[in-house]
């Protein structure tokens, strides 16, 4: 698997998704409505992303799983970074952009909110 296709390609099936590279080539921003869920790049030679969780989620996952630490040049509390494994699970990665994505949907206005939520109903239903 490789993490940062895996990623973006989870990224991009969701609603209003953009892609900006506001810290130059080399760390892709993943944003919804102009707020950031995921931040691909490379550490040390490795494939990394960091997402947004809830901070006891994001203890249990470091505590679980050796590829996942507190999110680099992030806020350790609500920040995760995953580094590209044999041993990462597919299902777990896109579950985790997944819910960074609607961690930071949550947070957005109420006029915001629907308006993705009508367009997640139109693509379901099409």
């Amino acid at each position: 698997m490789l993490l940062h296709v895996v990623a973006a390609k989870s990224a991009f099936a969701l609603p209003e998704v953009t892609l900006t590279q506001p810290f130059g080539e080399g760390c892709d921003v993943f944003k919804v409505l102009d707020k950031v869920f995921m931040l691909s790049f490379h550490l040390h030679g490795k494939a990394a992303i960091n997402l947004k969780v809830e901070p006891d989620d994001g203890v249990m996952l470091r505590d679980l799983y050796p590829y996942i630490h507190t999110g680099w040049h992030m806020n350790k509390r609500h920040w995760i970074s995953v580094y590209e494994d044999d041993e990462l699970d597919e299902s777990l990665l896109k579950d985790l952009v997944s819910n960074s994505y609607a961690l930071v949907l949550s947070k957005l206005k109420k006029m915001e909110r629907l308006r993705i939520e009508a367009l997640r109903t139109i693509e379901v239903s099409a």
